[in-house]
């Protein structure tokens, strides 16, 4: 029988060449893998990031009122920009090359802020302006006749969709840039390109707080692999079982650093969850990742935190 992984993999390699890629990516996410939906496991891991984001804004950012926030990667659900806009931030960008999201699934996520906040569990992670939550409140009641545009608008949020190495942005007009688990998605070059063009728009003081998560994500599909199953292919191999709709760099913490200072950031804290050294020597780890200790492969998921000088 064939593994769940190899057959994710053959069909979105097969997607990565079709027309309207992603939308046929979704669709197969949605229906087969499941994985387009706004669980509560996700909804909270979206939580404590945007939690992190704000508790590290707080710390660094000598008390100035955070107004600009850029997300990189806006996905389906928009639940980091919402938690924001609760927050008080002023004007939300969230940048991708696809628009991914849609009216519905604002409203989901909306629905899903305010089922947490009647529970009582969405004081847990961060303060809001209980203003802000009637609007969401309201918005959610108006007619669902109100589109994308009309519902980002009303909570200040920004869709730019555009390439995040070159945005239409002017220079330190950013508090807070972010990303939630995307770097990971993102080859070298370009993520080198992206991480100077986040230097240009923070500001001095402000901050960039990243996380990343570095397993193997067709392990979270398939369970009789670990998340260390893809350090066994060669760069040759892995660009055949890769796909463009969603990629995998297979970058490990050390490569992280080096695209930093390559693009003249510090990070000046970072958390990291060591993984399992165990669980790793199951696996026969290729040459190209033998350059780095045990220790820096097994690194499961990363939280970079830069202040920009």
């Amino acid at each position: 029988m064939i593994s769940k992984w190899i057959l994710k993999a053959i069909v979105q390699k097969t997607i990565s060449f079709l027309p309207y890629s992603q939308r046929i990516n979704y669709f197969f996410q949605k229906y087969v893998t499941k994985g387009v939906v706004l669980s509560d496991t996700y909804f909270e891991d979206r939580l404590g990031h945007a939690r992190t984001h704000i508790r590290a804004y707080q710390t660094h950012a000598a008390g100035a009122p955070l107004r600009n926030t850029l997300e990189l990667g806006a996905g389906w659900y928009p639940v980091v920009p919402l938690a924001l806009y609760l927050y008080g931030a002023e004007k939300i960008r969230t940048a991708d090359v696809t628009l991914l999201s849609n009216a519905q699934h604002f409203r989901t996520t909306i629905r899903k802020f305010l089922e947490y906040a009647d529970a009582g569990k969405l004081d847990a992670y961060f303060p809001y302006r209980p203003d802000r939550l009637l609007r969401l409140r309201e918005l959610l009641e108006q007619s669902t006749s109100t589109d994308f545009a009309g519902l980002t608008a009303a909570v200040h949020i920004e869709y730019l969709v555009q390439d995040a190495r070159q945005l239409d942005l002017v220079d330190h007009s950013i508090d807070l840039a972010h990303s939630n688990n995307t770097f990971e998605h993102i080859y070298p070059g370009i993520l080198l390109g992206i991480l100077r063009e986040f230097k240009r728009v923070v500001r001095p003081g402000g901050i960039q707080s990243h996380f990343i998560d570095l397993s193997d994500h067709f392990a979270h599909f398939d369970p009789s692999i670990t998340i260390y199953h893809f350090l066994q292919f060669s760069p040759f191999a892995w660009r055949y079982i890769d796909n463009s709709v969603q990629p995998l760099n297979r970058l490990r913490i050390p490569d992280y650093r080096r695209l930093y200072r390559e693009a003249g950031l510090t990070i000046d804290a970072e958390e990291l969850r060591p993984g399992s050294t165990e669980q790793l020597r199951q696996v026969p780890v290729h040459a190209c990742f033998q350059g780095n200790t045990e220790e820096e492969n097994a690194v499961s998921h990363a939280h970079l935190l830069s202040v920009m000088h």
